[in-house]
């Protein structure tokens, strides 16, 4: 029995049920992985939720991480016994995407990897990172990879810049990470002083409690002698883009990413035209900066924060703790 997570039909916490899910063996080109731990995202709240539900029975989850346990005809990348994490579209290999839609992503448009085996394509994971536990390398696929290409493939960052952060989720705290690895200042924002103050001890070089300064853009420019910062890990969405672009310096870089206060609202135009600003939406990333951003980790020891982790059975508390708010950094599912 292997066993398997399935959302029925147009989502929801109460259609979720465990099943079982069988693997075949591995045809040409394809890799059987042992997964052992997903971490959650917003996206995946959205599909299991019901939010974006499923049109049809699905097994839900982007971010996938195991062990190979055997390998097909033509796959020369990997072996039995390598320790693997999904990509999240498996078939953006490298260059510009091309993809407008979550039809190809695991655990949306295709069964996903809240389950115990799978049998894909190669291309659908790289090697995680060395010395990684599996839940410490399924943050990476979602949370980790878009800030990497926020900060790295998007926004060229350079040492001696400076990033601002919203909020404690996943994309933010690694945004944070791999801004400081990249000698960066990182000005960090939260409505928590408690979670603040953990920012800080992860590297942030200043904090703003937004939930006090709701003007928060003006205190961003005040803190930067009145330029403003080089690069936004835009998160919040309709609620926040002003104030982020207050926040950010003539020609500054604003990744939009997020959409936790909603899907649409005004955009305040003039500000982006007197500011000649930068707006790049930002939908995760390839298959090749996955494996750049895997280099880098290796290269300087970053490890993930992980809030908390459940078993595969519990994925629907694991859903309600994050609904709450209350977490920092990633929650994961390990079985």
């Amino acid at each position: 029995m292997s066993r398997a997570i399935i959302v029925q039909a147009g989502g929801g916490f109460e259609r979720v049920t465990i099943g079982e899910a069988e693997a075949a063996d591995p045809g040409p080109g394809e890799i059987k992985v042992r997964l052992h731990a997903n971490s959650l995202n917003y996206h995946d709240y959205a599909v299991v939720s019901g939010m974006w539900g499923p049109q049809a029975p699905r097994i839900p989850m982007a971010d996938g991480a195991g062990e190979v346990t055997a390998v097909g005809p033509g796959v020369s990348e990997f072996s039995a016994g390598d320790s693997v994490v999904s990509t999240f579209f498996p078939d953006w290999l490298d260059g510009e995407p091309t993809m407008d839609s979550f039809a190809a992503v695991p655990g949306d448009g295709l069964d996903g990897y809240a389950r115990e085996n799978v049998t894909a394509s190669a291309q659908s994971f790289t090697h995680a990172p060395k010395g990684f536990s599996p839940a410490q390398a399924a943050t990476l696929t979602t949370a980790g990879l878009t800030a990497w290409r926020a900060l790295h493939d998007d926004g060229r960052l350079k040492a001696g810049e400076t990033v601002l952060v919203q909020g404690t989720g996943g994309v933010s705290i690694f945004a944070l990470q791999f801004a400081k690895m990249a000698g960066a200042s990182v000005i960090a924002t939260s409505s928590s002083s408690e979670k603040l103050a953990k920012l800080e001890a992860l590297g942030a070089d200043h904090l703003i409690n937004y939930r006090t300064d709701a003007a928060w853009g003006e205190t961003v420019r005040r803190l930067t002698d009145g330029r403003g910062v080089d690069h936004v890990i835009e998160v919040g969405g309709p609620a926040t883009l002003e104030q982020s672009m207050i926040a950010a310096r003539v020609g500054g870089h604003i990744s939009l990413i997020g959409i936790l206060t909603g899907l649409g609202g005004p955009l305040p135009l003039i500000t982006a035209l007197l500011r000649q600003l930068q707006l790049r939406a930002v939908l995760v990333g390839s298959r090749r900066q996955q494996i750049d951003m895997i280099r880098a980790i290796d290269a300087n020891g970053l490890k993930p924060v992980i809030d908390s982790s459940f078993p595969l059975e519990d994925i629907v508390a694991a859903f309600r703790h994050q609904e709450s708010n209350r977490h920092f950094g990633k929650i994961c599912l390990e079985f």
